[in-house]
């Protein structure tokens, strides 16, 4: 006979019969109507297939015939539950974990913002969520992304276009920002003034009219390019533009311990594993406490991954590494030099990188509690111009 449908559903007994009345068994069973399959000969009789609800209907006839059954195997639904519900605590934690996995699908983890350039991304995040659109959300709150994305636009100033595009439990926005009109600068008439007292070493005026001269001595405030042209009977303001180069005077107090102090990683190190589901991470391995005295942690998320949607779960590594500190004493000499490289580097970082130091001078020095003192004042030739819009109807 043919194997029944749902038979695995319904549940299937394969049993083997043994006796001297195999083949009436065999009659007596399709007599009475009980569908049996894979009927198959054995050294010692036979075996074969049934249905569960027939089972019981085959005793009295094994009775009759004088025959004798063995069950060798189970098959099917019925049976899987029987297992399952001999451990109830596996069985409820699968349960509850699929449970749980449905519920994080069905939420949004993350939204990001992409295209947008003047538009600052705070402030689309900020509008989205008005619109419900957010981490943690459930995703069949949700509205369309047709809805969301004629509502986005209409929230966001100087945009012509917003795409709302969801893939799992991610959210992508795409901002098409509006094309404005360059905005040129409007400059109001100004001089360009001496931000420091100094001595003038070069000066160009592309624009304007220049009132001092090379090796001329200026103090903080004077006017270097003046942006008045012409006389007392004809006059023009304009927007004073050069460039103005003079020397200036900065005095240092510079301080250098004489011990410097080094971290470096011994390539020691220890690592723990977590699993994590959403915001939470249970350990794995690594338990145990830190065998460092000192260590740096680096934290590692590896999440899983479906048909490029990044999952809620995944592994998490942490690799707690054994750093040591090394100390380095210095001789005053080279504190010396270390304090002096760090000034002219806070020279070129104030005053441009263009500032050339033309000449250092060591105004006092002493060595006091493992530490270099140095008073040093540095000759630089910098550019000095600084901007003063004009008030009219108050000349210069």
């Amino acid at each position: 006979m043919k194997e029944p449908p749902l038979s695995w559903l319904r549940g299937t007994v394969v049993l083997h019969i043994s006796g001297e009345q195999v083949e009436g068994l065999i009659n007596a069973v399709t007599e009475a109507g009980i569908v049996i399959w894979n009927v198959k000969a054995t050294g010692s009789g036979v075996s074969l297939r049934l249905l569960l609800n027939d089972f019981y209907a085959l005793r009295p006839l094994l009775k009759q015939t004088g025959c004798r059954m063995h069950i060798t195997g189970r098959i099917g639904l019925p049976f899987v539950a029987a297992r399952l519900w001999k451990r109830k605590f596996f069985a409820a934690g699968l349960v509850l974990f699929g449970i749980v996995l449905v519920l994080l699908c069905s939420l949004v983890w993350s939204v990001r913002v992409e295209g947008n350039k003047r538009l600052a991304s705070e402030d689309v995040l900020d509008a989205a969520r008005r619109e419900g659109i957010y981490p943690f959300q459930w995703i069949w709150r949700m509205d369309s992304p047709d809805k969301l994305s004629k509502h986005l636009a209409a929230r966001l100033p100087g945009v012509s276009w917003v795409g709302i595009e969801r893939n799992g439990t991610a959210v992508k926005i795409q901002i098409v920002e509006a094309a404005l009109p360059e905005k040129k600068p409007i400059n109001s008439p100004r001089h360009l003034i001496s931000r420091s007292d100094a001595v003038i070493t070069d000066i160009y005026a592309e624009q304007g009219r220049p009132v001092v001269q090379r090796n001329a001595r200026v103090k903080k405030g004077e006017v270097l390019i003046s942006g008045i042209l012409g006389d007392e009977a004809n006059r023009q303001a304009v927007v004073a533009k050069g460039e103005v180069k003079g020397l200036v005077w900065h005095e240092y107090n510079i301080e250098v311990p004489l011990q410097k102090k080094n971290t470096a990683y011994t390539g020691e190190r220890k690592d723990r594993s977590y699993f994590v589901l959403g915001k939470w991470a249970v350990q794995l391995w690594g338990y145990g406490k830190s065998p460092f005295e000192e260590s740096r942690t680096l934290t590692e998320l590896d999440p899983l991954t479906w048909r490029n949607i990044r999952l809620p779960i995944g592994w998490m590594t942490e690799k707690e590494m054994e750093v040591k500190e090394t100390r380095e004493t210095l001789t005053p000499q080279a504190a010396k030099e270390a304090g002096m490289a760090l000034a002219e580097a806070d020279i070129a970082a104030r005053y441009g990188s263009d500032s050339i130091i033309k000449s250092q001078k060591i105004l006092h020095e002493k060595k006091e509690n493992g530490k270099v003192y140095m008073k040093v004042l540095f000759e630089v030739e910098e550019r000095i111009t600084e901007e003063l819009p004009i008030v009219y109807n108050q000349g210069e």
